[in-house]
C-alpha cells in the first residue's frame, strides 16, 4: 500500500468515497437532507496550496481518503494563528481493519507538521463510537461537544 496526493483522474473514485461518508454518517444526524447531497469542493482540495488530499493505493486500487486544510484560528485568544483541519476520511468496507486509516491519518499530520502548523482538529459524531475511538488511539482528545434542541 501506498500513500499519496490525490488527483484530478481520482475524482470519480473520491466521488463515490464521499457519498460513502454521507451514508455513514447519516444515521448520526438526523438534520441532513434525505436527497443526494455533497460535503467537500474536491478539485479546490487537490488544486489547493493550503490543502493535502491524501489516497490509499494497493495495486491501483484506491483504498482510502482524507484531507487536511490550513485554516485561520477561529478565537482571537486561540494560542496559535492558524490550525490543520482534516476530514473526509474514508476507507472501503472490505478494507478497513488493514491500517488504511492510520496511514492516511499519519501522512496528514505529517503533512500539516511539515507546514509548521502545531494545532490539528477534526470533527466526528460523539455517537460514532468506532471512529472516535480511532481518533483517541492517534492521540486526538474531545475538546467540545455541540448539542442541539429541536423546536
Amino acid at each position: 500500500m501506498i500513500v499519496r496526493e490525490a488527483t484530478h483522474e481520482d475524482l470519480e473514485t473520491l466521488r463515490r468515497f464521499e457519498q460513502g461518508v454521507i451514508s455513514a454518517e447519516r444515521p448520526f444526524d438526523v438534520t441532513m437532507k434525505e436527497e443526494k447531497i455533497t460535503y467537500y469542493d474536491l478539485p479546490g482540495l487537490i488544486s489547493s496550496s493550503a490543502a493535502a488530499l491524501m489516497v490509499v493505493e494497493d495495486k491501483k486500487r484506491l483504498l482510502g481518503s482524507g484531507y487536511v486544510l490550513i485554516k485561520p484560528a477561529e478565537k482571537s485568544y486561540n494560542l496559535f494563528k492558524e490550525y490543520a483541519y482534516i476530514g473526509f476520511m474514508y476507507v472501503v468496507p472490505e478494507e478497513r481493519g488493514r491500517g488504511v486509516n492510520k496511514l492516511i491519518l499519519d501522512a496528514l499530520i505529517s503533512w500539516a507538521k511539515s507546514k509548521s502548523i502545531v494545532e490539528i482538529r477534526l470533527e466526528v459524531y460523539a455517537e460514532n463510537a468506532s471512529a472516535v475511538k480511532a481518533y483517541e488511539k492517534a492521540g486526538f482528545k474531545p475538546l467540545l461537544t455541540t448539542m442541539r434542541l429541536e423546536c
